[in-house]
């Protein structure tokens, strides 16, 4: 393996660390302590399962947490309702409904209703905005896209300048990244499912950050030697030799890209456990934000 694997787990737990050390200091000085509500609407389990790592984080950091749960029928009026609630409610630093929503509700409304100071997902269209816009910070980043950037900066990858690939357009990881990247001065492409020629575009990439959701879809030999891959993708795939039956698998191919690439994120153990400990730095930041 040439590749330096950069690992999620590590240096997630540093930023847990940090947040944990500043939650402890903020109570002993008698301020409030952070608090994350999470709106879960159905019963997805894979859903219910990152509410309650959420809750579980929380928990662990010494911050506070609010479960709601709305059944799956619940209406557009009882989710907003609910969300407005949450907004009045000054012991409330954080606010994530959990996505997907199920398909009847209508998710820009609910998340465009979340308090901008409370948005610590960072979907709110003021707090993207802000991303997109030179000379402009947002109060939060989007957690996924927040934690790979965050991954490249502490293995020691040089951003300002770079050729950059984000494969992958969501509001949730693609664009974010996309925007990020482009504000600390890389240069970036953004490669979809009508893009040309992907993998020599991707040839010419010094950072690749790999959100597309399609089992081990870039190759090795996609891969410009000592380039830095971030694999967002978590894909499930047939494995006798695990309990489950199966195991988790990335957008790229890991096993062929570490050949190639000069840093590399693991799936799991990369970008994984980055996404919750930056929503609990952003929760953090929300109270302290809260306390001006």
């Amino acid at each position: 393996m040439t590749a330096q694997l950069i690992d999620g787990k590590l240096i997630g737990q540093q930023v847990r660390d940090e947040v944990a050390a500043a939650v402890a200091k903020r109570i002993a000085e008698g301020k409030r302590k952070p608090t994350l509500a999470t709106v879960l609407i159905g019963d997805r389990p894979d859903s219910a399962a990152y509410v309650a790592s959420k809750g579980k984080a929380c928990q662990e950091l010494g911050m506070g947490s609010v479960s709601e749960h709305l059944p799956s029928d619940a209406t557009q009026e009882q989710v907003e309702t609910l969300v407005k609630k949450l907004n009045a409610d000054p012991n409330i630093s954080g606010i994530l409904v959990q996505l997907p929503m199920p398909s009847h509700i209508d998710e820009e409304k609910v998340l465009s209703l979340i308090n901008i100071e409370k948005d610590v997902d960072g979907f709110s269209p003021l707090n993207i905005g802000r991303l997109a816009q030179k000379g402009r910070e947002p109060l939060f980043v989007p957690c996924t896209p927040f934690g790979s950037i965050y991954l490249l900066e502490k293995s020691g990858v040089k951003i300002e300048g770079a050729n950059a690939v984000v494969l992958g357009r969501s509001n949730i990881v693609g664009m974010p990244a996309a925007l990020l990247l482009i504000g600390k001065n890389a240069t970036v492409t953004v490669v979809h499912s009508k893009t040309k020629d992907i993998p020599n575009t991707l040839r010419q990439a010094d950072i690749v950050i790999a959100a597309i959701g399609k089992t081990e879809f870039v190759r090795g030999d996609w891969i410009k030697p000592g380039a830095a891959v971030i694999d967002v993708g978590i894909n499930a795939v047939p494995d006798s030799t695990k309990k489950s039956g199966q195991r988790l698998v990335g957008d790229v191919n890991f096993n062929e890209a570490k050949e190639v690439a000069g840093f590399i994120t693991p799936v799991p153990g990369g970008v994984g456990p980055m996404t919750i400990a930056m929503l609990m730095k952003n929760t953090l930041r929300a109270a302290e934000f809260q306390d001006l």
